[in-house]
């Protein structure tokens, strides 16, 4: 069993930059893919970004990158998100997820375990 904490979400103007984190309980945190997923208002849950288990890996929505970098410290139990560059269209609710693969995992069904979500509201 895992659990997610996500913190660092906020009210941000455009073009400013936030980092979330999400802490999560658990030895085996090293043997967990990790993702970070956005659901906007009205809109479907999507992909942010993902990380292998070793952090060897990366996946990024189009819409996110060059912007947005997604890492992990597995002796710290923890997988950030750094957003820069922030537009008024990331403004959602970010949820940490954690899934027993061990690659990249896009797809949300590939994931076991979910945080309870932090909001990231950009200002025009």
């Amino acid at each position: 069993q895992v659990q997610l904490v996500e913190s660092g979400g906020g009210l941000v103007q455009g073009g400013g930059s936030l980092r979330l984190s999400c802490a999560a309980s658990g030895r085996t945190f090293s043997s967990y893919a990790m993702g970070w997923f956005r659901q906007a208002p009205g809109k479907e849950r999507e992909i942010v970004a993902s990380i292998s288990w070793t952090g060897g890996n990366t996946y990024y929505a189009d819409s996110v990158k060059g912007r947005f970098t997604i890492s992990r410290d597995n002796a710290k139990n923890t997988v950030h998100l750094q957003m820069n560059s922030l537009k008024p269209e990331d403004t959602a609710v970010y949820y940490c997820a954690a899934s027993r693969k061990l690659g990249v995992v896009i797809g949300s069904t590939g994931y076991n375990y979910w945080g309870q979500g932090t909001q990231v509201t950009v200002s025009s």
